[in-house]
């Protein structure tokens, strides 16, 4: 694979093939505005890079307005964004948004919910309903249709079920614990989008409930497993679960993702929540041994507790059957792939 850069440090392989696997449909945005939240994490760094690839790639004309309480620090770390004329930085919490801010945007992507900065449990409730209030709002009016695509959560069906989750599951997040405000949050969010939607036919909002992933900008020192073990394997440290290791997960490639969204956004029917993830499942025991494998570790696995025999394992999983039956989307990229592509972007980068 060829890693040569882009703007956003990302590989340009890795983008051709999200713009070459979206294809023809970027054509929706030609001449169009979008309104980005979240376009400074990690998910919105991808969704950022791959439109400004699409964009030059199609001569699309098409303009994105990036939401950000600093988009100076941003800038700072990616300076070639300052030449891009069709990127429009709006400075504000996507709690204090307006339409005025944000005007004639005809498409929307709202992935603004800091995961890894996150503050307070009410903090966290408040930017979900509120940030989503205001995304939609300033969508409201015009007679022209638009569409928004709504940055969800595999949170929404509470604790880990033993098995993987289908988009008709049940389950819901405790209303009796802080720990449920950022699942509650998205569950609102969704419900707001399904207002929206009634009150306004011209507005198509596409729903996706994002599970785990892995990928180039993934933070390597936060709470994301993955990121943790490939930080430990690629320093040849050793690697500690602090649980049983049996907790269940899958995780899908940002590229993959990246494709994914979208052609939800584009083609996903309104209000029809879907899966987005991995389709692997393993344990975090054999994912740790898995990573140390793959990048050629030199450390032990060490995993701080026991599990109880027969304990069901807790599996956070999603079940991909509708997406990939309703839109034809299916993973592309191995998790052992996925795995090397990332440690070899962060070598790189440390380098550098």
């Amino acid at each position: 694979m060829t890693y040569s850069t882009s703007l956003l440090n990302l590989p340009v392989a890795d983008l051709d093939a999200v713009v070459d696997a979206v294809g023809e449909r970027w054509q929706a945005l030609r001449g169009k505005r979008l309104l980005l939240t979240g376009g400074t994490g990690f998910i919105g760094k991808w969704l950022l890079a791959t439109f400004l690839h699409a964009n030059q790639r199609y001569d699309l004309g098409a303009t994105v307005l990036v939401v950000s309480r600093q988009p100076e620090f941003f800038l700072q770390q990616f300076p070639a964004l300052h030449s891009r004329d069709e990127v429009e930085w709006v400075t504000c919490d996507v709690r204090n948004l307006v339409p005025e801010m944000v005007p004639d945007c005809t498409f929307a992507i709202h992935a603004a919910t800091d995961v890894v900065a996150a503050g307070s449990a009410a903090d966290v409730l408040h930017t979900c309903i509120a940030g989503t209030e205001r995304v939609l709002g300033a969508l409201r009016g015009g007679s022209e249709p638009k569409r928004a695509l709504l940055l969800s959560s595999g949170a929404v069906y509470g604790q880990p079920d033993a098995k993987a989750m289908d988009e008709e599951c049940p389950r819901a997040p405790s209303t009796l614990t802080s720990t449920s405000a950022y699942g509650e949050g998205k569950r609102v969010s969704e419900l707001l989008c399904a207002m929206a939607s009634a009150a306004q036919p011209s507005l198509g909002v596409a729903i996706a409930r994002c599970f785990a992933f892995v990928g180039p900008h993934l933070p390597l020192n936060k709470h994301f497993a993955i990121g943790n073990f490939i930080s430990a394997a690629m320093q040849g440290r050793d690697i500690d679960i602090q649980g049983d290791g049996t907790p269940l997960r899958s995780y899908l490639y940002a590229a993959d993702l990246a494709h994914w969204l979208w052609v939800m956004l584009f083609e996903a029917p309104s209000c029809r929540a879907y899966n987005v993830g991995g389709a692997e499942s393993l344990s975090i025991r054999d994912l740790a041994y898995r990573v140390n494998q793959t990048l050629g570790g030199k450390g032990s696995v060490r995993i701080a507790q026991r599990s109880l025999p027969g304990a069901v394992p807790q599996a956070y999983l999603p079940d991909l059957t509708r997406i990939e039956k309703e839109l034809g989307l299916v993973p592309r990229v191995s998790l052992d792939e996925a795995i090397m592509r990332t440690a070899q972007w962060a070598r790189q980068n440390l380098e550098e």
